[in-house]
């Protein structure tokens, strides 16, 4: 059961990891090179990551640069960055791209928050569905005689334990999020 307790911590461990790649993607006042994550660019008749075509790098606070491999990707990459719903307004300069990052506004910011609140939210919904499957098998392992009454409460309770670390971890992340957010 020790090994299922590690099997449990592991999906935990990736539900909360999944939320930071959610928080990485959202806009705050600074520049983030994860911000540009989500683009796609048309290259070469298909659809590509942006980091599959260019690097991206973050020189200033308040800038992003993406220096693209192939000068005949420039437009096509520019066009992909502003086309992306992230209300950015890239500038081609030669085989760079600079982005600047807008000043954020205060709704904006609020909205921003709310977002991450929600992407928290699903995040401790899923370390819970682990914990739920967890206990799941402790019943199911107590009711088939694998392991005793007292053993199913100390293996819960530790199931438990592991559950309220991971919630308590999401709440850290996202509270170190809105911090990001609200201060500029």
């Amino acid at each position: 059961m020790s090994t299922d307790l590690k099997e449990l911590e592991k999906r935990m461990q990736t539900a909360v990891e999944s939320l930071k790649k959610e928080f990485a993607g959202l806009r705050t006042g600074r520049a983030s090179v994860n911000l540009l994550d989500p683009v796609m660019v048309e290259a070469y008749g298909q659809r590509m990551p942006l980091n599959q075509v260019g690097t991206v790098s973050a020189p200033e606070p308040r800038l992003l640069t993406v220096n693209v491999w192939d000068k005949g990707l420039v437009v096509s990459t520019a066009k992909a960055i502003r086309e992306a719903g992230l209300g950015l307004n890239p500038a081609p300069d030669g085989q760079m791209i600079r982005v600047p990052i807008p000043e954020l506004t205060a709704e904006r910011r609020n909205e921003l928050a709310k977002l991450a609140h929600k992407y928290a939210e699903q995040g401790r919904v899923a370390v819970r569905n682990v914990r739920r499957d967890g206990m799941d098998a402790l019943k199911k392992a107590e009711k088939d005689h694998k392991i005793s009454q007292d053993e199913h409460r100390q293996r819960a309770d530790e199931v438990q334990k592991l559950t309220d670390r991971y919630v308590k971890l999401v709440d850290e992340t996202l509270a170190h999020k809105e911090k990001e957010i609200k201060t500029v």
